[in-house]
This record gives C-alpha cells, structure tokens and sequence, in this order.
C-alpha cells in the first residue's frame, strides 16, 4: 500500500463516519498531539473539536464531494455542506496533515459569517476550546 493509499483511507475514514455522525469511529483516525482551527472554534483535544457535530448534523441535508487530493502526509477536501439553515450550502475546503498514527491537524476553511450571525441571533457566542487540553 502507496502512503498516498493509506492517507485516503485515513482520511476517507474520517470523513465519512464525521458526517454520519459516528464520533467514536472518527476519533479513531485522529492521533495525538492533534490540532483543530475552523473560523468558529479551534481545540488540541481529538475528541473535543467534534462535540457539537450531533446538534450540526441535524441541519445538514447532504454533503456533496468537489474534490479529493492526497499526498504522503497531508490531504485536502472540498466539498458542499447543504444545511436547513439561512446558511444554506456551504463551500468547504478541509486540510489535513498526517504522522504514522493518523490525523494530527485539520484545518477547516469555511465563510463563517452565516454561522456567526445565526449563533448571535441565539444568543451564543462561537466555541471556542483553543485552551482545551487533550485528553489522554
């Protein structure tokens, strides 16, 4: 197996069970020391930076695959987030970086703006777990 091979799977593997809302399964391919960093939160805890997927999958109506590339140690995706919201579809673009134990930072790109008025409109401010420490 090509490392290129194993990083698509690793990431693939995130992805998919992500948006199925399988967090145990997606915490699998993520390995520690680790980094999140989205325009509405960052975290250094694996499990951490997926706590609010439950309550954000349940706006999500269908994702839609743009683009996959995949390197020895890093991957980036691009895809459509289709929610029930004002946000409507959302460009994503997500970069990875990879050791030999999996994922060790993602970088989410994303216009927050929409989401950033929505949780004002509600009264919340954005997470915010930058100073989260990692479980161990």
């Amino acid at each position: 197996m090509t490392t290129e091979t194993r990083t698509r799977q690793v990431v693939r593997g995130y992805h998919d069970a992500r948006f199925s809302g399988d967090v145990p399964a997606a915490v699998t391919h993520l390995a520690e020391p680790f980094t999140f960093q989205s325009p509405l939160m960052s975290s250094a805890d694996p499990a951490g930076h997926l706590a609010g997927l439950p309550g954000f999958l349940q706006v999500v109506t269908g994702v839609d695959m743009i683009s996959e590339l995949y390197g020895e140690s890093e991957a980036t995706l691009v895809y459509d987030v289709h929610t029930a919201t004002p946000a409507g579809t959302q460009r994503t673009a997500e970069h990875f970086r990879l050791d030999g134990a999996g994922i060790t930072s993602i970088m989410l790109i994303f216009d927050g703006t929409p989401w950033q008025a929505m949780l004002a409109m509600m009264g919340q401010a954005p997470p915010d777990t930058a100073t989260a420490k990692p479980s161990r």
